[in-house]
């Protein structure tokens, strides 16, 4: 996710009306009349924060200075009414702006995971996850702040500061233009302040999601960390990173609250003035004091919207720069779009053919050159060949999370790159050499290969995949919740999970990152049997690292460097003794190794990382 386009600009008024006016129209009806409601108490409080300032007047010089005591009933009535009206309307805006703020990050929460999950593999492949989660849960509430603050300014603070603004100025004019006399000061401090937070608000956005993205991966690899006795470089590298992130915090709250000490002097200037002015204006001439102390009330009162305001702008940037950075985001356009005119694929056979094809994650590292073979369909075909050969990188082509720079994938007679991606992994089964699993039970897990499985087709899979004897043994079976990533279950049954979820997704195409590479040589047999019996009248890729699978398969591909150099049954490859296939045979037969050394990391993620390098 870049963000170089933006962090360096200067945004002006305009830039921030453009993401305001963005924000409602892409929210504005789902909230009109909450917003209606919400602002009409807003004005409602500011006209009764006014109401006090205006009767002081009466108060002083009819109550205390005249003594008329048949107003002492109207005008307490009356404050008691407007402190009463200020109170309950007070409440409901509050509650109101808040079920709207929570309701707006939900929905952006919502429309941010669904654009994710639109976006490619390449997108995720430059990204850390616990990053890009700790980053996207600190901006979405920049755009909650964001219409609340406008809102709140618009309909309170500057309604209220109009309303005592034209009691100051009916009650004196004179002195009413003298105060505004702090305006200028403030707007300068303002600008500058707005300058310096810009920054340093990105920044601590970018620090702190980058902390709360550490700890995430610390504590998902604590088994590493304790086998690698990490914690004590851990702990001093994260202690690093918090002490980066409370520098910036506390700099942000300096910059941000500076704006109080300098509204605060300007405001006793103003007010110190006015009282002096006034007392000698009171003493020289015996003039009443209810008129002067309305415009001391009235004076005062204003402080705080003049106070709020000054910072709103303050505020206003750093909800800008959250907003900003989601929309950077969103405004992500997914690479890997269908064609135009995408058509549903259409499977029957199952027959897989690779025709020429080249493909290269980065522009000096080409990863595939000129491929070409055909997985029969129904049969079993072997992919073969050492750590780095492209072998999981056919697979990832096959499923498009990635697009060929050259050649085309034949599927029943179909270019996989003019039909649509949804129908296309519809119509695959997958299984991983690292098993994945996602919070919930075990039956969900399962149930993800097809969200229409019944009970009996989840426990007919796991007992296809060796599986349901030991999830009966769990302590809910399976509605047992598996942990994050599936902690609390070994290696071999996370895969046999996974195993299971493949086999209920029942699709033609078949596609097996060595899946059995994490069981024991018993649940590896019994897994291996079960596959035998799924993958009959299937078409099977198998990423092959173990001659048990190599062996039965009908045509085995032997790749090297990005390029096929054998193809054949086992016997066939067996008689060419100078053969790649033959040496890896001779070698396993005579030291009991693999056929390549599984411990073998992810292929397509180290080649990624080979690619950015690059």
């Amino acid at each position: 996710m870049s963000s170089k386009k933006n962090s360096g600009t200067k945004p002006d008024s305009g830039e921030i009306i453009a993401v305001i006016k963005r924000v409602l129209a892409e929210n504005g009806r789902e909230y009109v009349w909450s917003y209606i409601i919400a602002g009409a108490c807003m004005v409602a409080v500011a006209m009764t924060t006014a109401f006090p300032a205006w009767v002081m007047s009466s108060v002083i010089d009819d109550i205390f200075y005249r003594q008329r005591a048949d107003l002492i009933t109207l005008i307490c009535v009356g404050i008691l009414v407007a402190f009463t009206v200020r109170g309950v309307a007070g409440y409901w805006q509050a509650v109101i702006l808040a079920k709207v703020g929570n309701n707006l990050v939900a929905r952006y929460q919502r429309r941010m995971f669904d654009h994710l999950m639109k976006l490619d593999v390449g997108f995720f492949s430059q990204q850390r996850s616990g990053h890009l989660a700790a980053q996207i849960n600190q901006n979405i509430g920049g755009i909650r702040d964001l219409l609340s603050m406008t809102l709140t300014a618009v309909a309170r603070d500057f309604v209220s500061l109009i309303s005592l603004v034209a009691v100051m100025f009916w009650q004196n004019p004179l002195l009413s233009a003298c105060a505004f006399l702090i305006g200028p000061p403030l707007v300068i401090s303002v600008n500058y302040l707005m300058r310096r937070l810009r920054s340093i608000t990105r920044q601590a956005v970018e620090i702190n999601s980058r902390l709360i993205g550490s700890m995430q991966e610390a504590t998902q690899g604590i088994t590493v960390v304790k086998a690698f006795t990490m914690e004590e470089q851990l702990s001093q590298r994260m202690i690093k990173m918090i002490d980066h992130a409370e520098e910036r915090s506390n700099k942000i709250a300096r910059v941000s609250e500076r704006m109080t000490p300098i509204a605060e002097v300007l405001a006793g200037f103003a007010v110190s003035g006015v009282i002096a002015y006034a007392g000698y204006r009171t003493a020289a001439g015996g003039q009443p004091p209810g008129t002067i102390i309305a415009f001391i009330t009235a004076l005062l009162l204003a402080y705080d919207p003049v106070r709020r305001l000054a910072k709103l702008q303050v505020g206003l940037e750093r909800s800008l720069v959250n907003a900003r950075m989601i929309y950077e985001v969103l405004d992500l356009t997914p690479q890997q779009g269908d064609a135009p005119d995408a058509k549903e694929i259409k499977v029957g056979k199952g027959e897989v053919r690779f025709e020429n094809v080249s493909f290269a994650y980065g522009e000096d590292l080409p990863v595939l050159t000129e491929v070409s073979f055909v997985a029969e369909a129904g049969k079993t075909t072997a992919i073969v060949g050492a750590s780095g050969a492209g072998k999981t990188t056919l697979t990832a082509l096959l499923e498009r999370f990635y697009d060929l720079d050259g050649g085309s994938i034949i599927v029943d007679g179909q270019d996989i790159s003019r039909v649509t991606k949804r129908s296309l992994r519809g119509s695959i089964a997958y299984v991983s050499q690292q098993p994945y699993l996602f919070e919930g039970t075990i039956a969900d897990n399962i149930r993800y290969g097809r969200e229409d499985a019944t009970d009996d087709e989840i426990r007919f899979a796991a007992t296809q995949a060796a599986a349901d004897e030991f999830i009966r043994q769990q302590p809910n079976g399976y509605d047992t919740a598996v942990g994050e990533n599936g902690v609390t279950l070994s290696g071999g049954q996370r895969q046999r999970i996974s195993i299971a979820r493949a086999i209920v997704r029942n699709a033609p195409i078949l596609l097996l990152d060595e899946a059995t590479s994490a069981l024991d040589n018993e649940s590896e047999a019994r897994v291996q049997e079960a596959l035998t019996t799924v993958m009959k009248g299937r078409t099977t890729i198998v990423i092959a690292h173990r001659l048990s699978t190599v062996i039965n398969a009908d045509r085995i591909v032997v790749m090297e460097a990005g390029r096929v150099i054998e193809q054949g049954t086992h016997e066939e490859l067996l008689a060419n003794p100078q053969g790649t296939y033959a040496r890896f045979y001779r070698l396993q037969n005579k030291k009991g190794l693999d056929l390549v050394d599984d411990t073998e990391q992810d292929e397509l993620s180290s080649l990624k990382a080979e690619g950015e390098n690059a």
